[in-house]
């Protein structure tokens, strides 16, 4: 059962092997991912694996957005074209997501690889009376899609969007082609001349590219549902299409009592915390919330976090197996129940302390967790900075303990201060 974002209910996924397809919105590629993009991708991937353990056969397409007024715009104090800026943070979202240690999705179509498929989407809608031309730019007829704004729940005021130079029918109308400007250095021919897509037909498009007319999850940010979601689906059920099945939509990271976001500024990047707390910990971070909930990220929760994962691991060090009540189908319900990773992180830890090391290997293997290994041993060297880091804390040189924890992680180890002095772990891989 995943809790359906349109219908507002649960709902059953139909029996195994399926297939299921699943599309989650990827980043629009100009710089680095923050931490906050990483929790749809993360969502997805544990997704993904959890249903191909319960049998299913499953295809999971995640875009990459490398079309987008965000690019140009960030590429020109660059100096640098914008079809290189997003090549370029294509491969640092690819580096960064591969530091989680979970894989990749099946396929990630690019935007700028999926521009016939869009123009012919984009004419079949002209074709359907619902889209028209206008000086180079394409709308669609929102009027004329009588089911609009039932996914967001937004209101009429909150769907009119004009920009300086557009002449459209309707306020709430939507560009699926945009006319080429002068200060974009990149563009497509196509029957209404020389333009580029519009970002939300993009995601339409490659959806049916690589799942098909319909498919069974489509998934991203909350902050998606309007007015991309919103208009992805006007699109796609506009020419005929069922497209998505099921919607489901994450809560945001917060980083105090705000949204990360990267236009706003507050954001801390997934390179940053993969160094700061290695992706142990990030993946703990994220199984703590439910994915429809907000979660804060905070040296509190990430330290909770880090604790949670050496918990796990000194589970392994010490093997005293007692009964539990905690089976792998009070696991297995939790997941299976909307995906509730809080409720299968307590399973985690009721494991952990009664000793079931087999089940908690199995549990933890789901999320890309396989720490059942004991840490390695720190050399004499990093054991004697570790000791000066003390000194320096206790005379309240704080400028040296800094550089002394810096020293001990270049040499691959983490120093957590606990109750009898510290400990030494290695950093994650």
């Amino acid at each position: 059962r995943l809790y359906d974002s349109h219908a507002r209910r649960k709902d059953d996924l139909p029996p195994p092997p399926g297939p299921i397809g699943m599309y989650f919105c990827g980043p629009t590629v100009y710089q680095r991912i923050h931490i906050g993009n990483a929790r749809p991708f993360v969502l997805s991937m544990w997704l993904k694996r959890w249903l191909e353990h319960r049998g299913y056969t499953v295809k999971l397409a995640e875009n990459v957005t490398d079309i987008n007024d965000k690019i140009y715009d960030a590429a020109r104090p660059l100096g640098i074209g914008s079809a290189e800026l997003a090549r370029r943070a294509t491969a640092w979202y690819v580096e960064d997501t591969d530091g989680l240690g979970l894989g990749r999705p099946d396929v990630e179509p690019l935007a700028s690889e999926t521009v016939g498929e869009i123009v012919a989407l984009t004419q079949e809608l002209i074709s359907r009376g619902l889209a028209y031309e206008s000086k180079g730019d394409v709308y669609f007829r929102v009027a004329r899609f009588p089911e609009y704004g039932r996914l967001s729940g937004a209101r009429p005021e909150e769907m009119a969007a004009q920009e300086p130079g557009q002449i459209k029918e309707d306020p709430r109308d939507f560009a699926l082609w945009k006319a080429w400007k002068p200060n974009e250095d990149t563009w497509w021919d196509s029957p209404w001349g020389r333009g580029r897509p519009g970002w939300h037909i993009e995601c339409s498009a490659m959806a049916e590219k690589h799942l098909g007319a319909g498919f069974d999850v489509h998934g991203g940010g909350l902050d998606l549902r309007f007015p991309h979601h919103e208009n992805e689906l006007a699109q796609s059920r506009g020419a005929g299409r069922p497209f998505a099945r099921t919607w489901m939509h994450n809560g945001m990271i917060e980083l105090g009592a705000e949204k990360m976001s990267k236009s706003i500024g507050n954001i801390v990047s997934l390179r940053e915390a993969l160094d700061r707390w290695g992706r142990e910990a990030i993946l703990v971070f994220f199984l703590g919330a439910h994915y429809r909930s907000p979660i804060e990220y905070s040296e509190v929760t990430m330290q909770a976090a880090r604790a949670q994962a050496e918990d796990f691991r000194q589970a392994f060090r010490v093997a005293a197996a007692r009964p539990s009540e905690l089976t792998w189908e009070s696991f297995a319900d939790a997941l299976d129940d909307d995906f509730d990773t809080p409720r299968a992180l307590a399973v985690l830890h009721g494991w952990r302390a009664a000793g079931q090391l087999d089940l908690l290997a199995r549990g933890l293997a789901v999320f890309g967790l396989a720490i059942d290994r004991a840490p390695d041993v720190a050399p004499p060297e990093t054991h004697r900075l570790a000791v000066d880091r003390q000194a320096a804390r206790a005379r309240r040189d704080f400028a040296e303990a800094d550089r002394l924890r810096a020293e001990i992680e270049r040499l691959g180890f983490e120093v957590q201060d606990v109750a009898d002095g510290f400990r030494l772990i290695p950093k994650a891989r």
